[in-house]
């Protein structure tokens, strides 16, 4: 796959400190492929989702997954606890990190282009909360690109 929004991932696809590294760990086309049938109707992702997937979807040293072992338990986590707190997303999206366990996940939305903006969710928040979901950065090229230079200069990526 050539890579056109996620530049700096691709150039920097290890984690390195003093005395360890963390390489990312990709996935397969095939693997991409099989999460766009489940979770978008198997039309392609963004190709800056793509490029993640490709260069980091089994791990990425700046994402967590939390418990979970595969992109694929990532988005049933996400779906499920968006259904326990009666929360509900209409529009094709995946999830891309999650954090404080079960409050707050990153997702982006399948439907706004190549390079989508990247969005926050409180799903555990009080229901009556009318603003659960937030943009946090304008392209998913920029949040990599940001998270990238963190790491690089040595500040915890989480």
């Amino acid at each position: 796959m050539q890579i056109i929004y996620l530049k700096s991932l691709e150039e920097n696809s290890v984690r390195k400190g003093t005395h360890w590294s963390s390489p990312n760990i990709p996935m397969s086309i095939l693997e991409i492929e099989e999460l766009e049938i489940k979770y978008n109707s198997s039309k392609p992702f963004p190709i800056a989702l793509r490029e993640l997937l490709h260069l980091a979807g089994k791990d990425c040293y700046f994402l967590d997954k939390g418990l979970n072992e595969s992109q694929e338990e990532l988005q049933k986590f996400v779906r499920e606890n968006l259904r326990d707190d009666v929360r509900k997303i209409d529009r094709p999206f995946f999830a891309i990190d999650v954090y404080n366990t079960f409050d707050q996940f990153l997702f982006v939305y399948l439907d706004e282009g190549e390079d989508p903006p990247v969005y926050e969710a409180h799903y555990s928040d009080h229901p009556s909360r009318e603003h659960w979901i937030s943009l946090v950065i304008k392209s998913l090229s920029k949040f990599v690109e940001n998270n990238v230079e963190r790491v690089k200069q040595g500040r915890n990526p989480f």
